[in-house]
């Protein structure tokens, strides 16, 4: 896969396929923003509001079982340098970006701006493939480039990972050579009608203001491009951080093994650590983890009682521990009876993706190149790398590069109910389930969350409730909207987060007027 070479904050190109102009009605609100996730930024709701912080908390009190918290070990500043590290080494031999751009605008999530000055400078080693950073103790955090499995940081006094790095490529040809959607082949007229003007405005809105350091914009329509822009230096086949985005890629994967038979979803998950006699966690089924509402004991910046100032979240020790991942979340004790409190926790996706694993090479399988032969071949995604922790364990929850075209394909496969070219992918009944309100959210009075999807349900945005979307880190975003047979994807850096909201809103109320509904 070619890598472009450098991308610096800079200007962009744009590209607009149209047909012929009409004039159409829509339209909606707007807003500020209001954190809905960790590390990610949503608008606040405009058409009914979210219930208190304290009536949250009061409600999952009086849920709650009396089971000890265990924080997660080690240094906060080592995790945090792990973080940095690997977001600087997956940037530069992923993205192909400078070390400056990546060190400066990315990866804050894991890695925060604050603490960068707390360490020194990366050190990226091109002959080696790796990124080293020191502490000020003289500790080293090293993170190496392993091709197929992006970069990892490596755990501590190791001088590898504990796996066996594979070489995954897609067998799918030359996208040159193929026509959209299976390759990059776009024809000259998409056939479709909608006002291509405002078109090109809700594409520029998200470039204008540089500040926010978008990346990528795509706009499908009825699975035809009709307008996208990139920075100078991006590609339509850029793979760019996408972070939390990847969770719905993990509902993906479990779908298509739902749809094959090996998993239910109103199965009890069969995760090794629980088969204890007596157990109460035997009776957390898959749904409830891909509804975010396990109810399995950690801390996370989106819990409502979350002190800033307290223990290093487990959520992101996910990612920064350099730890068995699985192992972790499966030893995370229950803090409220499953499917009754729903909260953003990265254990529920870190345990589907190890029952993906435990299914797939259970059959016998190679796990490493399972989401390329399952699911990306089948849709023409070529760019995705999908990064594990040192024990060659997928963490789909956010470890994830894809390009913009790529992520609007896989919206796509949901807009069009899990069939692709005549293929059913995912179960029928599948879609729904992701895009319908998960019962302990409902619960808590706040519709905003599905199966490993947002959900448009508050009205945050302005386009129609049944839209569902992607989420991730620094401003990632992939919205399905099924009343115009619409995916708008809105790729950019961490360092534009805060402002890239009015942009995509704008854009997203010009979609509005330029498309007419669906019959």
């Amino acid at each position: 896969m070619n890598r472009p070479a450098r991308i610096a904050l800079a200007a962009t190109t744009v590209t607009l396929v149209a047909s012929a102009l009409v004039s159409c009605g829509g339209g909606g609100g707007g807003g500020g923003g209001a954190l809905v996730g960790a590390g990610q930024v949503a608008p606040a709701a405009t058409t009914a509001e979210l219930p208190a912080r304290e009536a949250l908390i009061a409600r999952a009190r009086s849920l709650e079982i009396d089971t000890p918290y265990v924080p997660p070990p080690g240094d906060p500043l080592e995790h945090n340098t792990a973080g940095y590290a690997k977001t600087v080494c997956s940037n530069v031999f992923i993205t192909g970006m400078s070390p400056d751009v990546a060190a400066e605008a990315t990866g804050y999530f894991t890695g925060p701006y604050a603490q960068r000055s707390k360490v020194g400078t990366p050190v990226v080693d091109r002959t080696n493939k790796e990124v080293r950073i020191t502490m000020v103790n003289g500790k080293t955090l090293t993170a190496r480039y392993y091709g197929s499995q992006g970069c990892v940081t490596l755990a501590a006094g190791a001088t590898d990972v504990s796996f066996k790095p594979e070489s995954v490529t897609s067998a799918l040809p030359d996208p040159s050579t193929q026509s959209w959607p299976m390759g990059d082949v776009l024809p000259a007229d998409s056939g479709l009608t909608f006002n291509s003007a405002i078109v090109g405005q809700a594409v520029a809105a998200p470039f204008e203001q540089p500040g926010a350091y978008t990346t990528a914009f795509v706009v499908t329509h009825k699975g035809r491009i009709i307008g996208e822009r990139y920075m100078s230096g991006v590609t339509p086949t850029t793979p760019l951080e996408s972070w939390s985005m990847g969770k719905s890629v993990t509902a993906t994967l479990m779908g298509i093994l739902i749809r094959q038979g090996v998993y239910t979803l109103d199965q009890q998950a069969p995760i090794p650590e629980w088969q204890t006699a007596g157990d109460k966690r035997q009776q957390i089924r898959i749904s409830d983890l891909l509804q975010m509402s396990s109810g399995l004991r950690i801390k996370a910046p989106d819990d409502p009682d979350f002190d800033p100032n307290g223990t290093y979240p487990d959520h992101i020790y996910f990612y920064t521990g350099r730890i068995d991942a699985f192992n972790y979340a499966a030893t995370r004790p229950q803090q409220w009876p499953p499917g009754a409190v729903g909260r953003y926790r990265n254990t529920d996706p870190v345990l589907v993706n190890y029952l993906i694993r435990l299914a797939v090479e259970k059959r016998g399988e190679d796990y490493l190149s399972f989401p390329q032969r399952a699911l990306f071949d089948k849709i023409g995604v070529r760019s995705m790398t999908i990064e594990p922790d040192p024990y060659g364990n997928f963490l789909t929850q956010g470890h994830d590069f894809m390009s913009a075209r790529d992520w609007a394909r896989l919206a796509n496969l949901y807009l069009q109910d899990g069939v692709w070219n005549g293929e059913r992918i995912l179960p029928e009944g599948f879609v729904k389930f992701v895009s319908s309100v998960a019962p302990a959210w409902a619960a808590d009075k706040r519709p905003i969350y599905g199966g490993f999807f947002w959900l448009n349900g508050m009205g945050q945005w302005p386009v129609p409730a049944s839209a569902y979307y992607m989420l991730g880190a620094g401003g990632q975003f992939v919205i399905i909207i099924p009343s115009h047979d619409l995916v708008v994807v809105r790729l950019g850096y961490d360092k534009g987060e805060s402002l890239s909201t009015a942009g995509v809103q704008k854009a997203l109320s010009l979609l509005m007027q330029a498309i007419a509904p669906s019959q």
